[in-house]
């Protein structure tokens, strides 16, 4: 009997990364909407993992995991979703995830919408409730005419028959009246299968279905094996099989639907070994099952078959498939395979020459030379391999004939796909920008020279990029968005956007941390320690524990300042006292001159009457003179204390910008006011000439029988009443005197 397994079989991509992430869910209540795939087997595993199937969302409890299957599910069934606070897995299959995508744009820009498929499937159920579940469900020819609107968007089930799809095509005329548009949404990999099933029906007796009863790409696959084979039997498990009625079929093809694990194709292949088909096979048949069973058991040398030995065909498993189950699949098909370039074999070291190994390839009859330049030592010795005869040795080829080898290029290839398995696993690689095109950017990774790089604009940063040419010749950091490495194909789409979200993400979480944290442990009037970290007009900015703060100019020093650098220096630690905090707009304000002393605080240790003093006038008025004797200590001298001689006005005698020196008379710390003497400090003169028009007025009619006042508090009496008359009419002597001090 000969074998032929299906090369397309098994889960698909999508179907695989479902289950995987069902099987590693996180703890907590995990729940699956609706049959994760349509296969017993599977579902009951799940089940015995405490992974909960159910049929509507409403059962499942707030806040759980729930995990969308490779179908998808319709928009509500999001939004309902995020009402219960559940913790959503989205395992849409990214062809379904594009059809909902196609039939919601065009909803929105009015189209009538059709979706060619089984209305009963929860994929087709799925994409309708994305265009508000008004589309036209259909598996058969139509009128398209009947369709109200002037455009029509058409998409296909991904597992859809294409044969069908292209039948309901054909019945829209080319001459319609209304704007189509055709989406060919059936998945590529469903293509291979309906492809491949058409073939191995073809040239078989009989055709084993393997696949879940409600499984609708299984039942396209039943149909079109029916249509090419009389003997063809739908089963959803091995143990469906009569395998004493295949006893009779020489040639047996065995098909596997997407929601099949491979595992079941090697129990059929068992099963039939256990009810002893092999009696019934020609030797050549039975040679080459054998070879099957020994890839299965892995216990045995695999026989080699008749092959011309100018095409080298091999029944081996090609080498990217380094899955054990998978290579036996491979061999048990009889169809034999050529060699291809860059595949990986397994060979073994039948003779160590002066150039190099002379190779022998597994069941053909070739030796091939490995030479000395293709090998992973640095420097090839003979004797260093004489003893190594008969060992296996992993090679790449890298030419057909003749048939080139190479250890080196193997060895770089399997570094490559291991950096690229990282890389789909989520590893931040680099990426040298070679250059750009409409859509982004063009690069290459050093650790993966075979592929190519694509960085969408959008992905490069966040925000608008307009000038994408300024990036050539840098390096980004980046993720794969989307990897493919099949054929020559060999592409990987990147994005930087996502790693500057995740690493903004994470400071602003750790930022909100520490802002928290900081505000909880502050208070007005906290006396805390803080670094000027840069300077502006209005004031500096200090890191108080690693938050800003602000230390207005006003409140950096008693005296005043223009800029904040005559009173601070950067990057030098001071105390500040916090005036304010605004903790809803994250803003604390400082002050540094809280916690210095005013001047007339420390006039009283510094200065006392009968000190002579140097200082500068800054003030003139009619009654005297301010001397400025240190920055914000004013005193006053008054006009009487200027000179020995009568002065109608202090600016006979000085002007702003004079230095003089005095006697402090009197000071009052409380009042800051500070009293100074110029004459004190000037020798006595025998003649003291008076103000005649005073003196007259004192001697008046009125006043010739009052005692007179000293000369000296005349004097001051005139000065503070003339002072009184300029400036500040009717006010009283406390008033004024309170001026004085402002």
């Amino acid at each position: 009997m000969q074998i032929i397994v299906t090369k397309y079989g098994g889960f698909c991509f999508g179907v695989k990364r479902a289950v995987e992430t069902a099987m590693n869910l996180p703890d907590g209540e995990n729940y699956v909407l609706g049959e994760i795939i349509h296969n017993e087997s599977v579902v009951g595993a799940l089940a015995a993992k405490g992974v909960i199937t159910v049929n509507d969302i409403g059962e499942i409890p707030d806040g759980a995991n729930v995990l969308i299957r490779t179908h998808g599910e319709a928009k509500a069934v999001f939004d309902k979703a995020a009402e219960k606070k559940l913790n959503v897995i989205d395992c849409t299959c990214p062809f379904v995830k594009n059809i909902q995508t196609i039939v919601e744009e065009h909803r929105k820009k009015g189209a009538a919408i059709v979706i060619v498929g089984n209305g009963n499937h929860p994929e087709v159920k799925g994409i309708n409730g994305w265009c508000e579940n008004a589309a036209f469900i259909t598996d058969k020819p139509f009128d398209i005419d009947r369709l109200s609107g002037n455009s029509v968007c058409i998409v296909v089930q991904t597992t859809f028959s294409v044969e069908k799809f292209d039948e309901i095509l054909k019945n829209i005329p080319k001459d319609c009246s209304k704007t189509v548009e055709i989406f060919k949404t059936i998945c590529y990999t469903t293509i291979k299968r309906q492809e491949e099933a058409e073939s191995i029906s073809a040239e078989c007796d009989a055709v084993i279905v393997l696949g879940g009863k409600k499984s609708n790409n299984t039942d396209k696959l039943f149909e079109i094996c029916a249509g090419h084979c009389k003997n063809v039997f739908r089963v959803s498990s091995p143990v469906e099989l009569d395998y004493k009625e295949l006893k009779k079929f020489k040639k047996v093809g065995i098909v596997l639907g997407a929601s099949t694990p491979a595992e079941q194709s090697l129990e059929v292949i068992s099963n039939m070994e256990n009810a002893e088909v092999k009696a019934s096979m020609n030797e050549e048949t039975v040679s080459e099952q054998e070879q099957a069973a020994a890839a299965v058991s892995e216990t045995a040398e695999a026989a080699a078959p008749a092959a011309e030995e100018e095409k080298i065909e091999t029944p081996v498993a090609e080498a990217a498939e380094e899955n054990t189950m998978e290579a036996a699949i491979a061999m048990m098909d009889n169809k034999p395979q050529k060699f291809r370039l860059h595949q990986i074999i397994t060979a073994t070291i039948s003779q160590a020459g002066d150039d190099g190994l002379a190779l022998y390839i597994p069941n053909t009859k070739k030796e091939v030379l490995l030479d000395k330049s293709e090998m992973l030592c640095e420097e090839y010795k003979k004797e260093d391999y004489v003893g190594k005869v008969g060992d296996d040795i992993d090679v790449m080829i890298l030419a057909l004939n003749p048939l080139k080898l190479s250890e080196r290029a193997m060895e770089e290839l399997k570094k490559e796909e291991a950096e690229i398995e990282e890389i789909k696993n989520g590893k931040i690689f680099e990426v040298k920008v070679t250059g750009t095109n409409k859509g982004g950017l063009t690069g290459v990774v050093e650790e993966c020279k075979s592929y190519q790089v694509f960085i969408p604009s959008s992905q490069i940063r966040i925000g608008y990029v307009k000038d994408l040419e300024k990036y050539v010749g840098k390096t980004l950091r980046c993720k794969a968005e989307k990897v493919e490495g099949k054929g020559s194909r060999r592409q990987i789409v990147a994005s930087q956007r996502v790693i500057l979200e995740a690493e903004k993400a994470e400071r602003d979480a750790i930022r909100a941390e520490r802002e928290e944290a900081f505000f909880n442990s502050i208070e007005v009037g906290y006396i805390v320690k803080g670094t000027p970290q840069r300077f502006t007009d209005f004031g500096a900015f200090v890191n108080v524990n690693g938050f800003d703060c602000l230390a207005h100019i006003s409140d950096l020093s008693w005296s005043g300042c223009k800029k904040c650098s005559d009173v601070l220096e950067l990057n030098k630690t001071y105390e500040f006292k916090i005036l304010k905090i605004d903790r809803e707009n994250k803003k604390v304000s400082l002050g540094y001159k809280q916690l210095q002393p005013k001047p007339w605080e420390l006039v009283a240790d510094k200065y006392h009457a009968g000190d002579v003093v140097k200082g500068k006038v800054v003030r003139i008025v009619s009654f005297g003179a301010f001397v400025e004797v240190e920055k914000d200590v004013d005193g006053l001298v008054h006009v009487s204390q200027i000179s020995n001689e009568w002065l109608d006005n202090p600016t006979s005698v000085l002007k702003v910008g004079d230095e003089v020196e005095a006697k402090i008379l009197e000071i009052d710390t409380e009042k800051e006011k500070m009293t100074l003497s110029i004459k004190a400090l000037l020798p006595e003169s025998d003649v003291k000439r008076v103000n005649p028009n005073k003196a007259r007025k004192e001697d008046g009619e009125e006043g010739a029988h009052k005692q007179r006042k000293p000369r000296a508090a005349r004097e001051e009496d005139d000065g503070l009443r003339e002072w009184k008359d300029d400036n500040h009419g009717g006010a009283s002597i406390a008033e004024i005197l309170a001026n004085l001090n402002k």
